[in-house]
């Protein structure tokens, strides 16, 4: 028996037991295929989704080598023999994937005794974002600790893992100030922000509450630096980088258990590296697979991608050991930071569709705005606008107010010095007139300003009897100059995963760990479960991939 599989097996918690019912895994098609069900057993596993176009449906599936099926995109990797292998290298534990959960969970690993490689199919770190938030136990009080676990559970709708958001809540201001510290000795550009950019919390506790916030900046610098920075400071600890060397598939034993990876270098040879201890995945998610994205999120389609690369290899070479995916209905990222000030994005200003037409009670937070927006011609695009007024009129609004001087470096039409800010990205605009600011915004201007005009009547009588906006919240847009923040909603991450233990240990499809398999970041699940990731606390998606890479190097290495 593996030393990994545990002799009794613990009750399942209700999240595990929810995605072992109606995740996706070899198991289950494989039952399927047995049963004769063909077009059926897909159907089964998305709650009836294929049932309205079983056609199309049908085409996501392809018989496998083994005689089962298996979904399209994820077909059986091909047997890769011992006389293609050019080269054997041992290690204690492999991580593939270097961005922000594999590079501290490599440096984290080495720090705890382990001789560790690391596996990277582009050629340099690659990692993005800004801010990895983390709570500070020392002054923070329990009560509210926990009263922000049920909150962050509430943003999952209760579908994500209870034991997963402790052990952020619980480890990640120990693992985000780590990262900091040895970043720094990399020669990174960062500084620990504190509580200040948790806007998102107010009101969530009347107990102390206080976080330890890295951020790596400002722009054009990102985490992606930091994570180099890092990676340097893991070389000096005896971390291998093999760059340019995507993995192509696990190797297990006889048992199941993963001893290995095999990876390709850009020559095409193949080549082993066997761990000791355990192989940690952390290649992220899938948003550049289109089929995976129709399958899972396919209220996507229009939306513009903002990474690269990002295929769900791990999510495969997972699924083949035996590991489970999580249900349809994948939580994902969908924000624009770049147009104008991060810290005004969720003020309930005016907003506007790209025709022009107010669509929605403004009081929706930015990371929800994508559900109004999926049709093809407004492919999540949007604007806000106000008036002269702003700097007055909202003081009290949560957030923080850019004044105009400060907005010019949002706008490309000023002169102003871009700094920290992607001058590529800025779309802030500023015009005398409303049919002025509607050609700057995109929209066409007659439907702008009777837009405008309509809120600013409902403005005067106090109710919003198009949209149910609170009255304090109602800011007419009167007095020039009119502002606009024409925001691009994009995809940046699917955070939806593998099954894991609350030691990130991959589940098969009874519940019990495959022995040497470890997944973490993007492409791990369980930390999330609503339909958008949830922006209450600022740079919680970082702070998750620092923290679970911490945590789970340490622990493979101490296997």
């Amino acid at each position: 028996m593996s030393k990994d599989k545990p002799t009794a097996q613990k009750p399942l918690d209700q999240y595990t037991a929810n995605v072992l019912q109606n995740g996706i895994s070899r198991r289950r098609f494989m039952t399927g295929a047995a049963m004769g069900t063909g077009a059926m057993a897909f159907a089964g596993l998305t709650g009836g989704v294929a049932e309205a176009k079983p056609m199309e449906a049908g085409e996501l599936l392809a018989k496998s080598a083994d005689g089962g099926a298996t979904l399209s995109f994820m077909p059986k990797p091909r047997p890769i023999a011992d006389s293609e292998i050019a080269s054997t290298q041992r290690f204690d534990v492999v991580v593939v994937g270097a961005g922000a959960s594999g590079v501290p969970a490599a440096l984290s690993a080495a720090e705890s005794g382990a001789k560790v490689a690391v596996l990277q199919k582009q050629a340099i770190v690659v990692s993005q974002g800004n801010t990895g938030s983390g709570l500070d136990l020392k002054t923070s009080n329990k009560a509210g600790i926990e009263a922000l676990v049920n909150r962050l559970m509430s943003d999952s709708a209760h579908r994500c893992s209870p034991a997963l958001v402790r052990a952020w809540a619980y480890h990640s201001g120990e693992a985000v100030s780590w990262v900091i510290d040895r970043a720094r000795e990399g020669g990174a550009q960062v500084e620990d922000q504190g509580t200040k950019p948790q806007h998102g919390i107010k009101g969530i506790t009347e107990y102390p509450l206080n976080f330890v916030t890295s951020y790596f900046g400002p722009k054009p610098y990102t985490a992606g630096d930091g994570m180099r920075a890092l990676a340097k400071t893991a070389e000096k600890a005896g971390v291998k980088f093999f760059f340019n060397t995507p993995a192509q598939q696990l190797i297990q034993d006889e048992a199941g258990r993963v001893i290995g990876v095999i990876a390709q270098d850009r020559d095409g040879r193949y080549h082993k590296f066997m761990a000791n201890k355990g192989v940690i995945l952390s290649s992220g998610d899938y948003q550049n697979n289109e089929a995976m994205c129709d399958f899972f999120l396919p209220d996507l389609k229009h939306f513009e991608r903002k990474q690269m690369e990002r295929t769900g290899d791990g999510f495969a070479m997972a699924y083949w050991a035996g590991g489970v995916i999580e249900p349809v209905g994948h939580t994902k990222m969908l924000h624009d930071f770049d147009a104008g000030p991060a810290s005004m994005c969720d003020m309930p200003f005016l907003a506007v569709n790209r025709k022009g037409e107010r669509f929605v009670n403004e009081t929706v937070a930015m990371s929800l705005m994508n559900n109004y927006l999926r049709d093809a011609e407004n492919a999540g695009h949007y604007s806000q606008v106000f008036d002269a007024n702003y700097m007055t009129q909202a003081a009290g609004w949560p957030g923080k107010l850019v004044d105009p001087e400060g907005l010019k470096k949002y706008m490309p039409e000023d002169p102003a010095e871009k700094h920290g800010v992607y001058p590529s990205q800025t779309n802030t605009f500023v015009a005398d007139t409303l049919e002025e600011l509607a050609q700057k915004l995109g929209c066409d201007p007659a439907t702008f300003v009777a837009n405008v005009k309509r809120y600013n009547e409902l403005c005067k009588t106090g109710k919003d009897e198009d949209f149910g906006k609170p009255a304090d919240k109602m800011l007419p847009v009167v007095k020039p100059p009119f502002y606009g923040i024409h925001r691009r909603m994009r995809i940046s991450a699917v955070c939806s995963g593998m099954l894991v233990n609350e030691n990130h240990q991959a589940l098969d499809a009874d519940g019990n760990p495959i022995g040497g398999l470890f997944v973490i970041g993007n492409l791990g699940g369980g930390f999330y479960g609503g339909v958008d990731y949830p922006l209450t606390v600022f740079g919680l998606s970082l702070g998750r991939c620092y923290t679970f890479g911490y945590l789970t190097g340490k622990h493979v290495a101490r296997l």
